[in-house]
C-alpha cells in the first residue's frame, strides 16, 4: 500500500504510459490525439493530474489524471466491455447481475468486436 501512491514510480507509470502511446501509433498521431480540439479538455486534466503527481499530491494528482483518461479514451469503452465480454471467466463475471446492468449502461449488449 505504501508503494501504491509512490510519486516515483507513478511518473515513471506515466512516462511509460504516454512513450508506449507512442511507439504503437507513432508521435505525429500521438501528438494529433492529445492536443486535438475535442481532446484538449482530456488532455489538459491528464497532463495537470501528471504534474499534480510530480510536485508531491499523488492522491489529488491520480484522481485528476483518471477523470483526463476517462474524457479521452471513454470513446473506447464500449469496444473494451464488448472483447472483455467474450473472455471466458471475465464474461462470466460480467453477467452477474449488479454488473451486467452497469455493463450495458458502459457498452452495446449487442456491439460487435
Amino acid at each position: 500500500m505504501l508503494l501504491l501512491f509512490d510519486k516515483g514510480l507513478l511518473a515513471i507509470g506515466n512516462i511509460l504510459f504516454i512513450s508506449g502511446i507512442s511507439l504503437i501509433i507513432g508521435l505525429e498521431r500521438t501528438i494529433k490525439f492529445f492536443f486535438g480540439p475535442q481532446k484538449l479538455k482530456g488532455s489538459v486534466f491528464f497532463f495537470g493530474g501528471v504534474f499534480i503527481v510530480l510536485i508531491g499530491w499523488p492522491l489529488i494528482g491520480i484522481l485528476i489524471e483518471l477523470y483526463g483518461f476517462i474524457y479521452l479514451f471513454g470513446g473506447f469503452l464500449p469496444v473494451i466491455v464488448s472483447f472483455l465480454r467474450r473472455i471466458p471467466f471475465i464474461g462470466t463475471l460480467f453477467s452477474l447481475p449488479g454488473i451486467k446492468q452497469l455493463m450495458d449502461k458502459i457498452g452495446d449488449g449487442n456491439s460487435m468486436v
